[in-house]
């Protein structure tokens, strides 16, 4: 039931002063040739002042409204078979190694006349290796993959064209579980590449940027938990550079839903 490559903890939009982001995301897993897969949509809606010294006066925008959606599927490769609820019960995770593919399509809401939008106007993909292994109650899991970009022609001001180079990211946590759906683990992330170009001009924003934080979740009831995470910039190089803190409720069931 477990996939070796679960939803990133990558950072969201890298607003200067990040507001809540919402997101609705459905998730199941299934049975793929006898491994365990999962599948998962997201549809997030993104709130977030941005500010910048333009002319050597400070200004700020506000942003609000629908992001870019995106869909994952995952399977593994070695540990995790696809099990039954009874099996899945009993079952004792130690080497698991899985692969993923994510999609990031363009949902969101975008106005060429403006710089900032919380949609990007263009396709995601991002191929992904991670692998777990665990030691009773703690657990070290680890992943890296890389982001692919298309262009997007119709870019701010006058219909430019804007591409960017792939991003090579990794991350890993390290998690003590004390019963299903009570844990807490320690995160870390990096990411490098990404640098733009409008119009075939290239821009100095390369990035190599690395987060830490730290996430917990904790059951109410049998079926529903609350996950709370925070994370702050570790090494900023373009972007980035601001801490977060967030909350979520998860309802997860194994068949029909009660």
């Amino acid at each position: 039931m477990r996939s070796a490559v679960p939803r990133s903890h990558h950072p969201g939009p890298r607003s200067e002063r990040p507001l809540p982001d919402r997101v609705l995301t459905y998730y199941r897993s299934f049975d793929l040739f006898s491994r365990s897969a999962n599948v998962a949509a997201s549809l997030p809606y993104a709130v977030g002042t941005f500010g910048a010294i333009v002319g050597g006066e400070r200004t700020e925008v506000y942003r609000s409204g629908l992001a870019d959606g995106r869909v994952r599927i995952a399977a593994n490769l070695r540990g995790g078979p696809a099990m039954s609820a009874k099996q899945f019960g009993s079952w004792r995770e130690r080497t698991t190694i899985g692969i993923s593919l994510a999609i990031s399509f363009p949902t969101g809401q975008y106005d060429p006349r403006r710089l900032i939008n919380s949609g990007a106007n263009r396709w995601g993909l991002k191929p992904e290796v991670g692998f777990t292994r665990r030691w009773g109650k703690w657990m070290l899991d680890g992943y890296g993959g890389v982001w692919f970009f298309t262009e997007n022609s119709n870019f701010y001001p006058d219909l430019s064209l804007r591409t960017q180079a792939h991003i090579l990211n990794a991350e890993t946590h390290f998690g003590y579980y004390v019963k299903p759906r009570l844990w807490a683990s320690l995160d870390a992330n990096f990411w490098t590449g990404g640098q733009s170009a409008i119009d075939q001009v290239s821009r100095q924003d390369h990035q190599r940027n690395s987060r830490i934080g730290a996430t917990m979740s904790v059951p109410a009831g049998r079926h529903q938990s609350f996950k709370f995470s925070y994370s702050a910039g570790a090494y900023v190089t373009i972007g980035g550079n601001y801490k977060t803190v967030s909350a979520a409720w998860q309802y997860s069931w194994i068949g029909r839903p009660e």
